[in-house]
């Protein structure tokens, strides 16, 4: 998930929420699952903004080995 799938979600979460009447579907209550929606929204944006972050937080190290002639590399 990324920070378009949470920006969607809290999209049509808060269209099912504030902009369908309550009594248009009776098998399930279209508020609730716009509430239920808007949260996943919020969790996924968060969740996509932390791993973000923590993936620009790391470093890569180069290490290069030298041998001088003197000694033989290492059998590999």
């Amino acid at each position: 998930m990324g920070i378009g799938t949470g920006i969607f979600l809290i999209v049509v979460g808060a269209i099912l929420a504030f902009g369908v009447a309550p009594d248009t579907w009776s098998v399930a209550d279209l508020n609730v699952i716009g509430y239920i929606l808007m949260g996943a929204g919020v969790l996924a944006l968060v969740l996509s903004l932390v791993l973000m972050r923590q993936r620009t937080r790391t470093s890569h190290h180069e290490v290069v080995e030298r041998y001088d002639n003197r000694t033989p590399p290492p059998a590999v």
